[in-house]
């Protein structure tokens, strides 16, 4: 089995559509080893997306990220089988289907995050869980 870091982001969140996507997890076979609700303050958002420093929507993406729901998901190949869910970062140009086609709004507000690669999962699951947190 395999671990990957997922995000319902707050666009997501504050449309209503978290337990849509969360019964969507569940359906698609994924356990759901850890689940937070939190605030993440700016100095949190710049910490966990510190690879996309230097990027030009740096500031708007650590602006945007507030309430949300974090979430540690496990399945065989959890990491490609989250990413294939998603769908592509720009909903315009998911495919049908997907998390991001169905929920998200444009590329900056797409409803959700996951990790690209077992080192990302391995830096952002211990980010947000202890583990003591993760059943």
């Amino acid at each position: 089995m395999e671990r990957t870091f997922a995000i319902i982001k707050p666009d997501a969140f504050a449309a209503g559509n978290a337990g849509k996507i969360l019964a969507r997890i569940y359906a698609e076979g994924f356990k759901v080893v850890g689940i937070k609700k939190l605030y993440m303050s700016k100095v949190e958002a710049e910490g966990f997306y510190y690879v996309h420093k230097e990027r030009p929507f740096f500031g708007e993406l650590t602006d945007f990220m507030s309430s949300c729901i974090v979430m540690t998901l496990e399945a065989e190949g959890a990491i490609l089988k989250w990413r294939d869910l998603m769908g592509a970062t720009n909903p315009a140009e998911a495919a049908e289907g997907t998390m991001r086609k169905e929920f998200g709004t444009s590329i900056g507000e797409n409803a959700t995050h996951g990790s690209d690669a077992p080192e990302t999962a391995a830096f952002e699951i211990p980010y947000f869980f202890s583990g003591l947190e993760l059943l």
